[in-house]
């Protein structure tokens, strides 16, 4: 009897994606995550994936980041929990051993509180570099987000990103749009659009509202209208582990890796 191919199985089980297939994501561990995105989400039945990080004033303020216990209930109602690194430090910056052991140290925060080890991770201001894209590999990782760089400028108060192909970027740099005070409706718009024939629109946001970063803050109402947009025109929305129904992690040969610049 012929041995079934473990790679060919994979590929017959996949979902076709489907046009208007969103990926939202949130960094940071902004406190609106818990007390404003999550209510919605839920309330739209979207899904979406936060990355979490205790860098930045994460230990020190928690009337602007969560707490372990607000994200272990995140998890809880049905939300992925993704890895931002312990110290939000550039990974273009570190070495492989640097980085592995801030992925290590969320891994072990997250097993504290019963959240399962994550899937996915979120580079740190996008910075990446070949150590970093081999840590991550090593570690095991299904996918990975980046932001715009290099096909798009890096806007610091947020623009337009690549779509996401999947036959093009390799599953450890996705790429992703990050809305921002430069982000308009009409942004939302086009990315809702571009996403057909096989590509996905990736979103990065943080705060709703970013109370410590303005340069990236999307404003409660804001947000809410992109939700209701998605909502009213048929988007199907999700978190990034969700893309291993759609979207192979395995196959990589071949497949574009971008450096931040």
């Amino acid at each position: 009897m012929q041995k079934e191919n473990p790679e060919s199985s994979t590929r017959d089980s996949l979902k076709p994606i489907p046009d208007k297939l969103i990926v939202l994501t949130f960094d940071d561990g902004n406190k609106s995550d818990y007390n404003y995105v999550a209510p919605l989400l839920k309330e739209y039945g979207f899904g979406g994936t936060f990355y979490i990080t205790e860098g930045l004033n994460f230990l020190n303020n928690k009337d602007y980041y969560v707490t372990w216990e607000e994200i272990r209930e995140l998890h809880e109602q049905g939300f992925e929990i993704g890895n931002h690194t312990r110290h939000h430090t550039h990974a273009n910056s570190q070495s492989k051993e640097e980085l592995l052991a801030d992925v290590i140290h969320i891994d072990k925060r997250c097993k504290e509180y019963g959240i399962p080890v994550p899937e996915t991770f979120a580079y740190p201001a996008s910075c990446r570099g070949p150590e970093s894209i081999e840590a991550l590999s090593e570690k095991g990782y299904l996918f990975a987000r980046i932001g715009v760089a290099p096909d798009f400028p890096h806007y610091r108060d947020g623009g337009r990103g690549p779509i996401y192909d999947p036959d093009v970027h390799h599953p450890l740099v996705v790429p992703s749009s990050i809305p921002g005070p430069n982000y308009k409706f009409e942004d939302l718009v086009w990315a809702v659009e571009e996403a057909k024939d096989g590509k996905i629109a990736v979103l990065t946001f943080h705060g709703v509202p970013a109370l410590e970063h303005p340069w990236v803050d999307t404003p409660p109402a804001k947000f809410k209208r992109y939700m209701d947009y998605l909502r009213d025109n048929g988007c199907t929305v999700i978190a990034m582990r969700d893309l291993e129904k759609y979207v192979d992690p395995t196959d990589r040969v071949g497949k574009r890796i971008t450096y931040f610049p």
